[in-house]
């Protein structure tokens, strides 16, 4: 029978040390801490259904719809001006391209460039020119313009056409102007 040999070393030392004081670190956390535990609330409508998203504030007003409208119209038409210009840059980029198809790339980029400045112009001025709110679409040969005034008569209309025509050089019969009220 062998003898058990019981030797204590630094190792053993520091090992029984580190565990005494994360002993003594979860007993003071527990005496510190507040150790009641929350009451969670009672579900009394059960048609909830669980994982589905729901509004904050569900209750909006026409004016708060028309503005998400004309935001809305905004990014979308952000996100496709974006994608044509990704597509010309691939096309510019692109190692398989002609020298032609690279010039027209770069003439259409540039007249898409063209488009976004104008159409940023026009808003500002129809909203300078006491219009709420406004998007304005511009494609080589028309224009949709959309605008918040609540009442459009002719007036009105020619004081758009008039802004419109200041900036760009369109038909009148390609202008289409649309009210949101």
């Amino acid at each position: 029978m062998k003898k058990f040999n019981f030797i204590i070393g630094k190792k053993q030392i520091i090992l029984t040390c580190l565990t005494l004081i994360l002993g003594a670190a979860i007993y003071v956390n527990y005496v510190v801490s507040d150790s009641s535990i929350p009451e969670t609330e009672v579900v009394e409508n059960a048609s909830k259904k669980y994982g589905t998203a729901a509004f904050v504030s569900e209750t909006q007003t026409k004016g708060d719809e028309n503005a998400d409208y004309f935001e809305q119209a905004r990014i979308d038409r952000l996100e496709s001006r974006d994608k044509a210009v990704q597509t010309l840059k691939s096309i510019m980029n692109g190692g398989d391209s002609t020298e032609e198809e690279q010039a027209v790339a770069s003439t259409d980029a540039a007249s898409i460039s063209e488009l976004i400045e104008k159409e940023s112009n026009i808003e500002s001025l129809l909203k300078a020119a006491g219009f709420e709110d406004a998007v304005v679409y511009l494609d080589g040969d028309g224009a949709n313009i959309v605008v918040k005034s609540g009442n459009m008569d002719s007036n009105t209309i020619a004081q758009i056409k008039d802004i419109l025509l200041s900036e760009v050089d369109i038909k009148s019969e390609n202008i289409r102007i649309f009210d949101v009220k």
